[in-house]
């Protein structure tokens, strides 16, 4: 605690990634979408919630009370910000979450020929009503971009969904990802889908 009795500023203000905190928002066909890093007061009932619809928990297997989300939230922002919890937020609504992390400081190296400044994308679209039309992909897109255009030393952005998971690979395909390889993590089999910044305008 500072002398004024607040927390300190999340690592989200910090230099793994960039200061994302201020990165402000990109603009998207649905409107503008932005990354507000989480804060449990304020966010942690409705990422619960989110973390609690059938669809989420079948990937993510964090179904529980809040307790359950607090404690993988707490995980990241009590580090050092090499991954940074964000709401998504689309023309003023909070309406998906996303983790926002360094890649190659991350595990996920271990298992695909990393590069310095790799950045991974973990995703899921909160309101099943959001689901399933598109938005998706347009979202990655735009969040893609963000890093590029604000990570002046990342060549490429990461994720690796499921493999089971075909409406998720599909959507980072439409976003102008490619299919790097399938890769075998602690819990899954992946596709390991890369958008590189030299191609980001030709896809």
């Amino acid at each position: 605690m500072s002398e004024d009795g607040r927390r300190p500023p999340a690592p989200a203000a910090g230099p793994l990634l960039d200061n994302l905190a201020g990165w402000g928002a990109a603009d998207t066909p649905a409107g503008p979408f932005a990354l507000v890093p989480v804060r449990p007061d304020r966010d942690l009932d409705r990422i619960t919630g989110w973390m609690n619809d059938p669809a989420v928990a079948a990937f993510w297997e964090l179904a529980g009370p809040p307790e359950t989300t607090a404690a993988h939230l707490r995980g990241q922002l009590d580090g050092d910000g090499r991954s940074v919890p964000c709401l998504g937020v689309l023309a003023g609504v909070p309406m998906s979450y996303w983790e926002i992390y360094r890649a190659d400081l991350d595990p996920l190296a271990r298992h695909y020929a990393a590069r310095p400044q790799d950045t991974g994308v973990h995703l899921f679209i909160g309101g099943a009503g959001d689901r399933g039309r598109g938005l998706g992909s347009a979202l990655l897109r735009a969040t893609a971009d963000l890093v590029l255009d604000h990570r002046p030393r990342c060549t490429r952005v990461i994720a690796e969904p499921d493999l089971r998971n075909t409406a998720s690979v599909a959507a980072f395909l439409s976003a102008g990802f490619r299919y790097a390889e399938e890769i075998e993590l602690p819990g899954k089999r992946a596709a390991l889908m890369v958008r590189d910044r030299a191609r980001r305008h030709l896809l």
